[in-house]
């Protein structure tokens, strides 16, 4: 109440009224048993079949793993499920680059010295995600960076279904001794040139995500819920 409407000295009791008032009708949003509203979840029977889904697979090169305390992405690709570059860009991050992520990446101060800040890519990068499943391989890392960076550019927060492919090769492949990209790749044949920058790593995720849904379609997976 006080976030949304403005309503600064609503009690509890005023507060909780007012919310039951606005969205207990509405079956876009439900109540956990604790009393707090969230939006519904969707029948089983909405989940879209996986042959139509829109597969998005990102990869980020940040200056550092704290989205939420200061690091910043300092190239970003994104790529489709055949592999095609849907969108890539250098970014300058607006912070010095440790040396340490320099060495591994090769992305230095020189190379990002004239690349577009954040803001001046977004509407490029929103294009490129919408209507899609946002994928990467270990995806609570990229879409925290990513979705910080989209709500400090243009203050929209990042909404949408979400696959990990660690997670699913963690299920799909229990034999493996990690699930890192290096070892997922190998283990499909994949081989990825140039390791440690976004447009690489993004198109061998995406490939090991084609390899991925196959493994889950031969184990019943049908739609997006299932996956």
């Amino acid at each position: 109440m006080r976030d949304v409407l403005g309503i600064a000295q609503a009690n509890r009791h005023t507060a909780d009224r007012i919310a039951a008032a606005l969205l207990a009708a509405d079956t876009r949003f439900g109540r956990t048993p604790d009393g707090r509203w969230m939006l519904a979840a969707p029948p089983p029977d909405a989940s879209p079949a996986l042959e139509d889904c829109k597969f998005a697979v990102v990869d980020v090169e940040t200056t550092g793993v704290r989205a939420f305390r200061g690091d910043r992405i300092m190239e970003i690709a994104v790529v489709r499920l055949d592999g095609t570059v849907a969108f890539h860009s250098l970014v300058n991050p607006g912070i010095p680059i440790p040396e340490f992520v320099a060495g591994l990446t090769g992305i230095d101060a020189r190379m990002v010295r004239n690349a577009p800040p954040f803001e001046e890519i977004v509407d490029r990068l929103l294009i490129a995600l919408e209507g899609c499943v946002f994928v990467a391989h270990n995806a609570r890392f990229d879409w925290a960076f990513v979705s910080t960076e989209i709500e400090r550019a243009c203050g929209l927060l990042l909404q949408g279904p979400r696959v990990c492919t660690v997670r699913l090769a963690r299920k799909l492949l229990p034999d493996l001794p990690r699930r890192n990209l290096d070892t997922v790749s190998y283990h499909f044949g994949i081989e990825i040139e140039g390791r440690h920058r976004a447009t690489p790593d993004a198109v061998a995720a995406a490939k090991c995500l084609a390899k991925l849904l196959r493994l889950a379609q031969g184990n019943g997976a049908r739609t997006l819920n299932d996956l």
